[in-house]
């Protein structure tokens, strides 16, 4: 009986210590409860005398039975920490309502307008939000009068329409006899995006994740803290003018395990311009499902905006949000059911805290019996697709060839924005809460887009036909690039980046990732073969397919998108007016390409996020620069020059006015915002 209850309690030790530490996983939550109860009742039972020649060491590690009263107490109070963390860990997300936080965050920003979260519980006075332009002396212009009421949450979301572009302003708020409030203590600003009209191209930074639990992995009295974002802000808003760099010649191998790193510091030249969350914001189920209520789901927000860690990036940053499972339940499907158990609660939450601060649906969509979360926006001539993965999805065993994950109409506004944007945008970035790729095992075979296949492909075939496609996704909790091999010489590449979690554990033995779809397509290439005679031909002089895009890692290795250069065969004319001119003999070649295949996989790290900075000022070579930060620290660079796109031309002239020009037109009643 000794061995036994000495196992017994080992188990439950390394059991608390993989929940806490490792993945706060159901099966460990019922396990851990269960043996230490068994644990107790084993070593009451134990008629054998204790030991007396237990190594103390041993003796403490596997809690042995011994003659010692002082290791005895040691032992009792290793074990009721532990099961005192655990149970702190469970429930404080019941306990800590977080009901009284007051805050404001930055939502979503265009060209012209911004949305401002406010919640101020239970301040029995009217309340306005007052804006004007960051500079000296600006006056202050009167904003909306925030709905505040228990029946919101004591939160409302107001949208400051008519601002400039490319311009910085700042908000505050007034109580009702126009005297400014404690919160905040000075005024918050954000900057409005450029407009997307304008001639010239853009340069910016964004940031993408998803997935984020306060305090995990577990640290006693840090029950508020969301380290993920320690990081971030760090990141981003450096207190030092400097931040940590990996050198351009290292790198992580492709297994994901890291190499030896050398860093230095290089100076922050490029704020962030937002925050994309791709969703798990809320673990409404993990790590205690506490029911199916809207306080349930309420509670669970106002924890995470009371986090001072999360603080730090709401009151700075504009953030657009989309949501997964977890802001729901686990693997959820809405099959276009709104009354589906338990989305009503969950989304009504989601839509006070996160969906009204994202970009109003198109009037277009009135029609529909619901509001959509799915939207669209652009920063300057770069495009956005934000899509609703679950309200939608077909259940798991409907008829794998009617599987829908976004339902008929957000399918139909999709494909009709890769249409439009195909000429009024250099890149287009579509967003996806889970994988795009079906390489993932496990249950990502049918929670991911590898369990519709049939919409996917319709999905693949538009984005082929589309230059500068990029898929950024989450859910995985780790971090991979993937490319969709173009199966044709007129079609075009589409890449995805999956990165998670921001702050969440990651599985570090266990891994799904396949490094290339068994699923394959044949292409005709070219194989370099000149003749004796002829000069080989510089590189300027082969007509590049409009798909293949010059990509360089962080190794500084240029990589192309296809594994070589695709000429198409001469036309009848073409050889009619060559046929004397000397050229080099090609030949062409049948090439077996994966349809999907791994670029780079990092696995490990329970804080990751992507920064993607774009730059379009260069309308013959814009670039794409992704750099993947794992624990606080870059670790991976990736650099695609994408295909030059000739955009529709504009007449815009918002930003090209002088701000003292701005003041004479508002001062004679005029909104110049609303011509452009």
């Amino acid at each position: 009986m000794t061995s036994i209850s000495s196992i017994l309690a080992t188990a439950f030790r390394v059991a608390s210590f993989l929940f806490l530490r490792v993945i706060p996983s159901p099966l460990l939550q019922s396990a851990i409860p269960a043996l230490l109860s068994l644990y107790l009742l084993s070593a009451n039972l134990s008629s054998k005398p204790a030991r007396g020649n237990v190594n103390p060491a041993a003796a403490v590690l596997f809690s042995l039975r011994t003659p010692s009263r002082i290791i005895r107490w040691t032992n009792i109070v290793i074990n009721s920490l532990i099961m005192l963390a655990f149970l702190d860990f469970c429930v404080s997300p019941y306990f800590d309502h977080a009901s009284d936080v007051v805050f404001s965050r930055i939502g979503a920003v265009s060209d012209k307008s911004a949305k401002i979260l406010v919640r101020y519980p239970n301040l029995n006075e009217t309340i306005q939000l007052i804006w004007r332009e960051s500079r000296p002396n600006a006056a202050w212009n009167k904003g909306e009068i925030l709905n505040l009421s228990q029946e919101n949450d004591w939160a409302d979301t107001v949208t400051l329409s008519g601002l400039w572009p490319s311009t910085k302003y700042e908000y505050a708020l007034v109580g009702a006899n126009a005297s400014f409030l404690a919160y905040p203590g000075s005024p918050l600003a954000f900057r409005t995006f450029p407009d997307p009209h304008l001639p010239g191209g853009t340069h910016f930074r964004f940031v993408a994740s998803s997935c984020i639990l306060p305090n995990f992995p577990y640290i006693p009295l840090q029950r508020r803290r969301i380290k993920g974002f320690d990081l971030l802000a760090e990141y981003l808003f450096p207190s030092l003018p400097a931040i940590r760099a990996v050198n351009s010649t290292t790198d992580r191998n492709d297994a994901g395990t890291p190499n030896s790193e050398e860093t230095l510091d290089v100076p922050t030249t490029l704020s962030p311009s937002f925050l994309l969350f791709l969703g798990d914001f809320i673990y409404a189920d993990v790590p205690i499902y506490f029911g199916n209520y809207k306080e349930s789901y309420r509670r669970l927000y106002r924890r995470n905006y009371q986090s001072s860690s999360f603080r730090k990036i709401y009151e700075r940053l504009p953030m657009f949000h989309t949501y997964d499972d977890h802001e729901i339940i686990n693997n959820f499907s809405g099959a276009g059911n709104d009354s589906t158990l338990p989305y009503p609660s969950a989304s009504d939450a989601f839509q006070i805290y996160n969906a009204n601060g994202n970009p109003s649906p198109p009037l277009s969509t009135k029609s529909l019996d619901h509001t959509p979360y799915y939207y669209d926006f652009h920063y300057g001539d770069v495009a956005f697709f934000v899509m609703d993965t679950r309200r939608y999805r077909s259940f798991p065993n409907d008829p794998s060839e009617e599987k829908t994950m976004l339902g008929e109409e957000q399918l139909t506004r999709l494909l009709d924005w890769l249409g439009k944007t195909n000429s009024t945008a250099t890149f287009k970035f579509i967003v996806s809460s889970v994988p795009f790729t079906s390489l993932w095992g496990h249950d990502a075979q049918y929670d991911s887009w590898a369990g519709f296949v049939n919409e996917k492909q319709t999905i693949l075939n538009a984005m082929y036909s589309v230059p500068n496609v990029f898929v950024i996704t989450g859910d995985r909790h780790e971090f991979a690039a993937i490319e969709f091999a173009a199966p044709t010489q007129s079609s075009f590449a589409v890449t995805e980046f999956s990165t998670s979690p921001l702050s969440m554990f990651y599985i570090p033995i266990y891994h799904t990732l396949n490094m290339q779809s068994a699923e394959t397509f044949t292409r005709k290439v070219v194989k370099e073969a000149p003749s004796v005679d002829a000069p080989i031909p510089a590189p300027e002089s082969l007509p590049i397919p409009s798909d293949e895009a010059t990509v360089v890692q962080s190794d500084g290795t240029p990589v192309s998108t296809k594994p070589s250069v695709q000429v198409p065969p001469p036309t009848s004319s073409e050889s009619a007016n060559e046929h004397n001119a000397e050229k080099p003999e090609i030949e062409f070649v049948i090439e077996e390409v994966p349809k999907e295949r791994v670029i780079k996989y990092i696995p490990e790290g329970n804080y990751k996020w992507a920064s993607i900075e774009v730059d379009t000022r260069n309308p013959e070579r814009p670039t794409l620069n992704l750099e993947v930060v794992i624990d606080g620290k870059p670790s991976y660079q990736y650099e695609v020059v994408g295909v030059p796109v000739r955009l529709q031309g504009s007449t815009a002239l918002g930003a090209f006015v002088t701000t003292n020009m701005k003041d004479i037109l508002k001062k004679i009643g005029l909104q110049p915002a609303k011509w452009f």
